[in-house]
């Protein structure tokens, strides 16, 4: 009896020791897995689940590589289609965002925020243009259409746009009335919200991704109110 009592005892020890070195890893591993959310940051694509951030009816494919990637089905063709777009779930007024992207040769997408009506986007949000601008000449005019560009009727300042086939990176931030674009690190465009085209578009709404009838590529997507 008293052999029983010993080894039940050790054994409520060794149980009690081992939750103690579990409970002790989590902590440990919390500030690393903690400190984006802390900063206020919500990883889109993290969860390896698109629909947990995101809805859409296009034909978007999250990839165990984390990648994003819009390949348009047979008949698919053209941006009118709103509910193909790939849709964040949360709206946003003020925040702040980054992503990746990748477009093939001649490639055409888009970045919208302060979409207040999402079967409307075009005149009920604003547009980051997204493009294949990819080897213009240094000086040669830019249009909206270029990378960069604020649709409607503000082109990117510069044309930092890489090669078809490889990764840009966006850097987009909207406080106040000021948005800010960073192409591949370097600023090319500041615009007001106050701009003439721009004043009287939504203040807040919906985030999303254009389906342009064309493949693209996104990835590293995170974003936070600010």
């Amino acid at each position: 009896m008293f052999t029983n009592y010993r080894n039940t005892r050790t054994n409520r020890i060794v149980r009690l020791a081992a939750t103690g070195c579990l409970i002790a890893a989590s902590f440990a591993a919390a500030p690393a897995l903690d400190a984006e959310e802390k900063a206020g940051w919500t990883d889109v694509l993290k969860s390896g689940v698109l629909a947990k951030h995101c809805h859409t009816k296009g034909n978007w494919v999250l990839g165990k590589d984390g990648v994003v990637a819009l390949t348009p089905r047979p008949g698919e063709r053209g941006w009118q289609r709103y509910d193909a777009y790939l849709w964040l779930k949360e709206e946003y007024q003020d925040f702040e965002i980054e992503f990746d992207y990748k477009v093939q040769k001649r490639g055409n997408s888009g970045f919208y925020f302060h979409v207040g009506d999402k079967k409307s986007p075009v005149a009920k949000g604003i547009e980051v243009q997204i493009y294949d601008s990819f080897g213009k000449k240094k000086g040669a005019k830019l249009s909206d259409h270029d990378s960069g560009g604020v649709i409607p009727g503000i082109p990117p300042t510069k044309n930092t746009a890489k090669a078809p086939g490889e990764w840009n990176h966006f850097h987009i931030t909207c406080k106040g009335r000021k948005v800010t674009i960073k192409l591949n690190g370097e600023i090319v465009n500041e615009i007001s919200l106050d701009h003439p085209r721009l004043k009287n578009r939504p203040p807040k709404g919906g985030i999303g991704f254009q389906d342009h009838g064309l493949p693209l590529a996104l990835r590293k997507m995170r974003i936070r109110s600010i």
